[in-house]
């Protein structure tokens, strides 16, 4: 297949295409008229290499698993090992700062919702209705008037420290 067709296959630009193999990750076998040749294992390669770029590795660290990808041995595979124990230790520590930053978020979108739903019970019970204002206001007619007294009293809960 030519490179449109892997592209298209692996929803990979023609110019990533050529970047891959530019930075060594990929190689193609060439036509006699000089165009680039691609085969169904160009497609999981370039479906791996996008994986791994997509986890935050380089493609100076995926260039070192190739040759143990291409053709393998066991000093190969021994140095592309030790490649893939350090990425896998840099994955595992960037999941788990995800994980806590997920977790952070989860309380402040908690703390939030308290927070607002204490502002409604609080705005229908310390202010009388309020008539109508004219489209002059910026607001559409019928809706609530903002109110954003109480923030201030309220953001150390919301936002701690």
């Amino acid at each position: 297949m030519r490179i449109g067709e892997l592209s298209a296959r692996t929803g990979a630009s023609r110019r990533s295409l050529r970047y891959y193999e530019q930075q060594g990750l990929l190689v193609s076998a060439r036509s006699p008229s000089g165009q680039r040749c691609y085969d169904d294992d160009h497609v999981r390669r370039v479906a791996l290499i996008q994986t791994f770029l997509a986890a935050g590795m380089s493609s100076r660290t995926i260039a070192q698993l190739v040759p143990c990808m291409a053709q393998p041995d066991a000093d190969r595979a021994r140095q592309a090992l030790a490649v893939m124990d350090r990425e896998r230790i840099r994955l595992s520590s960037a999941i788990d700062s995800l994980a806590a930053a997920r977790e952070a978020l989860d309380h402040l979108i908690g703390a939030n919702r308290d927070f607002l739903a204490d502002a409604a019970g609080d705005s229908t019970s310390e202010q009388p209705e309020q008539p109508e204002q004219p489209e002059q206001s910026g607001r559409q007619p019928g809706s609530p008037p903002v109110r954003c007294s109480g923030l201030r009293g309220s953001r150390s809960k919301a936002f701690p420290g």
